[in-house]
């Protein structure tokens, strides 16, 4: 049992399926540890205990009877506070929505349940989900597991401490700029970015629709494969075998590998090498879409969000973080001529990038350029609350700006990921790889 709370989702599954688990005493395990945690407050917005004991009797009895729904049945996991559930309040992240209670699931809640998920509780989040830090003094900061002085990174930013203090046995984040990759960086865990429109959005409080997704943050690629599964309502795919023998990867020189700090640099270098060790054909190229993305991002990602918030923000703003607060109102300031221009700019570099990747499986690169900030700089030096946010984000944001798929592993180094990024709809190859690449880092 005293292990229980390391193992990765798939082996408590397989715990379960082996009648050495018991789904009720798994979850009353987790509850206990939530429940003791001097941490718990600042990374649980609101623990469920009486749906989570229900459901994991429910689990119990059908493992008795023989009629598990899937390999997760019965494994506790954790959810951003964005994700609507039935009579629990949900109010991601901000005192703007502080006593919103939905009345139904999120449909990718439904999905996870009627798999036989058990639903922990409501993990924090950076505010209305608009930053990569994780620092959010309206409601909570949650830590980062490898630097206590330090911001966990966001806005996933609660579901990511939450796997990885052992208070869940994964989390659903959502990503709009990076929001699942760069937490789950920071406290070395497996965050997947699935490609825009694969998981449904019904029931979840958004931030910029035509960018924003969902995906698991967890203890290793074959959980983010069943996660994800379980989110859709399909099947997983099958990730043995995968090799990187004759795999071809890109390095984009510029953009993506400009101002890295020393350590995301000396990890990523090691992660090379030990790729190419085993069988990996990795090159540098140069690719100008990637940054004619980067250009138009400004305009594009805060036009989307005020426009879909402005009203409730300046109808009590007093009641937001002030730096969230500006990144908002920078939306307010383009006209619909600017976006509609940077939309067709976009438009222009997603085809010029499709073009000039399409001979490599994925694009290579540190997941964040920087380590987790330090908190008291974060609350004291706006300067360094933009210049940090912005290069925190820069890698990951690519990804969302071009529709790819994108997927963050541990390196080995604290706090330093390696991420993939694949083209759209190519979810299903980009966790083949992922494995390959994960038992090569291992």
């Amino acid at each position: 049992m005293q292990n229980w709370l390391g193992m990765t989702a798939a082996d408590l599954g397989r715990g379960i399926a082996d009648g050495e688990i018991d789904p009720v005493a798994l979850c009353d395990t987790y509850l206990a540890a939530i429940d003791v945690h001097p941490l718990r407050d600042r990374i649980y917005a609101r623990v469920t205990p009486e749906r989570a004991r229900g459901e994991a009797r429910a689990s119990s009895d059908r493992a008795k009877a023989g009629q598990r729904r899937s390999l997760l049945d019965g494994v506790p996991i954790s959810w951003k506070d964005l994700f609507d559930t039935a009579d629990i309040g949900t109010e991601a992240g901000t005192k703007l929505l502080e006593g919103r209670v939905p009345e139904v699931d999120a449909l990718v809640l439904q999905n996870a349940t009627a798999a036989g998920l058990v639903c922990l509780g409501k993990v924090h989040m950076s505010e209305l989900a608009f930053s990569g830090l994780g620092y959010n003094p309206s409601t909570g900061t949650p830590p980062c597991v490898n630097d206590a002085g330090a911001v966990p990174g966001g806005s996933s930013s609660g579901s990511a401490a939450s796997v990885a203090f052992g208070l869940a046995a994964a989390s659903i984040g959502s990503d709009t700029g990076g929001s699942v990759r760069i937490p789950a960086a920071w406290n070395d865990l497996v965050g997947l970015k699935t490609t825009h429109g694969r998981l449904s959005l019904e029931g979840v409080v958004p931030l910029a629709l035509k960018f924003d997704t969902i995906g698991p943050l967890c203890r290793s690629v074959e959980d983010a494969a069943l996660l994800t599964a379980a989110l859709e309502g399909s099947k997983a795919p099958d990730l043995r075998g995968a090799s990187l023998k004759g795999r071809r990867f890109a390095i984009i020189e510029t953009a993506m590998m400009e101002g890295l700090r020393d350590a995301p640099k000396a990890a990523f270098m090691k992660a090379v090498a030990r790729m190419e060790a085993a069988g990996a054909i990795i090159e540098m190229i140069e690719v100008p879409a990637v940054q004619e993305a980067l250009d138009v991002s400004g305009i594009l990602m805060t036009c989307e969000a005020y426009g879909l918030w402005g009203e409730v923000i300046e109808a009590a703003p007093e009641k937001m973080y002030d730096e969230i607060l500006r990144r908002f109102r920078l939306g307010r300031d383009s006209s619909g001529a600017d976006y509609v221009a940077s939309w067709a700019k976009l438009d222009a570099a997603r085809r010029a990038y499709d073009v000039a990747t399409a001979g490599f499986d994925a694009i290579i690169a540190p997941t964040s350029a920087i380590m987790p900030p330090n908190l008291d700089r974060l609350n004291s030096e706006p300067d360094y609350y933009v210049t940090e946010n912005l290069m925190a984000l820069r890698n990951t944001r690519i990804g969302n700006l071009l529709g790819l798929c994108g997927l963050s592993l541990p390196t080995g180094t604290p706090s330093c990921g390696l991420m993939l990024q694949a083209a759209p709809d190519q979810d299903t190859a980009l966790l083949r790889l992922g494995a390959a690449v994960e038992a090569v880092l291992a």
